[in-house]
């Protein structure tokens, strides 16, 4: 539904990230106050050396975003075949699809990736950031814009492309994704023009899946703009059947009047919807219920889910090629690709 933003300059004009940019361990000695030998015993015998030492020079590595490079003898020295793909959960069927994209693609051209999982914890991501980066991948690919301070630093020093996947914005080196503002918006507005008037969303650790909290600023933004109030209920567990039953619970004890529920994702909408029948109720005329992800899970219940479809393996193809792109010194036309989103209809709205 968007389209590609405007052709940049090729990559030889753009800034780019190169091995030699990497920080060196004589940095960190020198920031840390302390000679290189001192600084390497600091992280591979922090035992022989005072703690106080140890400290400055680890608080050194954690500012300066220094990775030890893991690879010896020759291949040190030269580019690996590998790409680390960093992603929140490897049971969720939407970051497998990203994965399947970008494997295939990659694979294609020689390539291998290294999968790390962060269980959407984003002080676990950049341990994985500095475990990858020490093993000489060529690049990284990230779900989400959104890394801590210390992965942030890593991330900008490391020398290497960046590809960052599943939302659009402002990233940090190349980005593939989808307006998730936008696409809440749309569930809203849809569920607006089916004449719903008491509408709420039920998302789940928002905090953690914060794409999701995204999609409710764009539907909050809707409700309000139309005058309606815009109720929010957040579970405890991430998107599951069960976790679905208990939102549709607990929306029809606090908020009654409800006519329609936007789901954070087609899990929960399926859960849901699931839970309605076996409770007697209509869907959608005694409650309507919507997701997001465009599942074929929701495409196989009756009624099908209305929802929100995202190009997820296609992502990872486009973001897998312009990678190899970047990696073969060919040009960059665009450093931030829309993949847009499609508003599947169903009959459960």
């Amino acid at each position: 539904m968007s389209k590609d933003t405007p052709p940049t300059v090729p990559t030889h004009t753009t800034k780019q990230r190169r091995n030699s940019d990497q920080v060196t361990l004589s940095q960190v000695a020198q920031a840390a106050g302390v000679s290189p030998i001192t600084a390497s015993r600091a992280l591979n015998h922090p035992d022989k050396v005072s703690e106080s030492a140890r400290d400055r020079v680890l608080a050194a590595v954690e500012k300066l975003g220094y990775v030890p490079n893991l690879v010896a003898g020759s291949l040190a020295s030269s580019r690996s075949q590998l790409i680390a793909v960093i992603v929140p959960s490897l049971i969720n069927t939407v970051f497998v699809e990203v994965i399947q994209g970008l494997q295939e693609t990659l694979e294609a051209e020689g390539y291998q990736i290294l999968l790390g999982n962060t269980d959407y914890d984003l002080d676990r991501e950049y341990q994985l950031v500095r475990t990858f980066l020490g093993w000489s991948c060529s690049a990284l690919v990230t779900a989400g814009l959104r890394h801590n301070k210390a992965c942030h630093t890593l991330l900008t020093n490391c020398g290497h492309p960046i590809m960052e996947v599943m939302e659009l914005g402002k990233g940090m080196d190349l980005n593939v994704g989808l307006d998730h503002v936008a696409a809440g918006r749309c569930m809203a507005n849809h569920l607006i023009d089916k004449g719903y008037r008491h509408i709420a969303y039920v998302g789940a650790r928002l905090s953690q899946d914060y794409r999701a909290s995204m999609r409710f600023e764009g539907h909050e933004a809707v409700l309000k703009g139309a005058g309606l109030n815009a109720p929010m209920v957040e579970l405890d567990t991430l998107g599951s059947l069960q976790a679905g039953a208990e939102g549709l619970a607990q929306v029809l004890a606090q908020y009654p009047d409800t006519q329609a529920i936007h789901f954070a994702n087609d899990d929960l909408a399926a859960g849901a919807l699931l839970a309605a029948q076996r409770q007697g109720l209509n869907v959608p005329k005694d409650i309507a219920i919507a997701g997001f992800n465009g599942l074929p899970l929701g495409q196989h219940l009756t009624p099908q889910l209305t929802t929100i479809l995202s190009p997820r393996k296609e992502m990872g193809r486009l973001a897998a090629k312009e990678l190899i792109r970047r990696l073969s010194g060919k040009n960059v036309y665009r450093r931030q690709h829309d993949v847009g989103f499609k508003l599947q209809l169903g009959e459960s709205t």
